[in-house]
């Protein structure tokens, strides 16, 4: 599936950019799929205003691979999106694993639907970069691609502005998540995109739960022989937008308004800081991000999205002092949250 075949309605919704929540993993006490909840959580994340879904990727948990979960769940999602909505959707499969899973995994999502593949470089970390370009190039060939820069805490492979540059001339990428929690890093990716000529095909995403709104709002000027080339973020693909989905939605729209402007209000720029605040306790930063799947279930539990913070492995959960850190920015940021929204529908969304 070449990029050219994806509907142009739901290409340009990428291109331009949109909110893409990463979609977590309803369970019940038992650790099998919630359907019902999990049902839920997408119609949550289409009322709310999201342009799509990524589903499969971080957030729904790897683990989905090793239990038989990755197709009933892809599929779920597609279902769901597909009979609660008429507007398009850009539906974003995460593909995982050497080169023939990731294959497999990008022809089961390309049979479901999905329009794009949100590969992980996880299983490459001892390939070289030549290596790992091929592993592009292979899957490329199934799905159309958006890159992955993840961060190293979390498994990523700390890779050179010449891989990205590379990555961005393979013609079926269509975008790339920008999330190595790291300024220089992040700027890689930048350099690298430009270099390839690829701005106009290759819509960046922030994935940098760290540094959210600037990310959203400010513009990037990129240096080659003295000429200068503006770049900015597009939209964005988080984990961080699992949670509080509906005022997310009104920052990216609030960010977007106010790119290219000559000010932009200091408030604005502040919020930045409050909203990386609000991460800090949901990703578990203070532990190395090893609660950051069930910080976030954690506050859709709260809001009755989900039954309770179960992960497939029964090792990940809450770290110590992370429960008494969500009630402290829930209690500090209580206007950041859509307890109200979900308060309203629901019951709908369950039904």
């Amino acid at each position: 599936m070449h990029h050219s075949e994806i509907k142009a309605e739901v290409r340009k919704l990428i291109a331009d950019g949109t909110v893409l929540p990463a979609h977590p993993l309803a369970l019940d006490a038992s650790r099998a799929l919630d359907v019902r909840h999990q049902r839920a959580l997408t119609r949550y994340y289409l009322d709310a205003g999201a342009g799509g879904l990524a589903v499969g990727v971080h957030t729904t948990q790897f683990a989905i691979r090793d239990v038989g979960m990755y197709r009933p769940v892809l599929e779920l999602a597609a279902e769901t999106a597909a009979s609660w909505t008429k507007r398009p959707v850009a539906m974003i499969a995460g593909l995982a694993g050497p080169t023939q899973q990731a294959i497999a995994e990008a022809q089961t999502a390309r049979s479901i639907g999905y329009h794009g593949g949100l590969l992980s470089l996880a299983a490459m970390k001892s390939e070289s970069e030549d290596d790992i370009i091929a592993h592009c190039e292979a899957v490329a060939r199934e799905i159309p691609l958006v890159g992955f820069y993840l961060q190293p805490a979390v498994g990523g492979v700390i890779l050179s502005a010449d891989f990205w540059k590379r990555f961005a001339a393979i013609d079926n990428v269509i975008a790339i998540k920008i999330a190595p929690f790291n300024r220089y890093r992040t700027l890689d990716v930048l350099r690298g995109v430009a270099a390839a000529n690829a701005l106009d095909r290759v819509a960046l995403y922030t994935g940098n739960d760290d540094h959210i709104l600037l990310d959203l709002l400010l513009p990037f000027d990129l240096r080659d022989k003295g000429v200068t080339t503006r770049v900015y973020f597009k939209g964005g693909l988080l984990g961080h937008w699992s949670v509080w989905t509906a005022s997310a939605i009104r920052q990216f729209e609030t960010c977007k308004a106010a790119r290219g402007k000559d000010t932009v209000p200091a408030d604005l720029l502040a919020l930045d800081a409050r909203v990386t605040d609000c991460n800090s306790a949901f990703f578990d930063v203070a532990n190395n991000f090893h609660g950051c799947i069930a910080g976030c279930h954690e506050i859709l539990r709260r809001q009755g999205l989900m039954q309770g913070l179960w992960c497939l492995d029964p090792a990940e959960g809450l770290s110590p002092g992370q429960m008494q850190e969500i009630d402290r920015v829930c209690r500090e940021h209580v206007d950041l949250s859509d307890d109200g929204f979900v308060k309203a529908n629901l019951q709908k969304w369950l039904a």
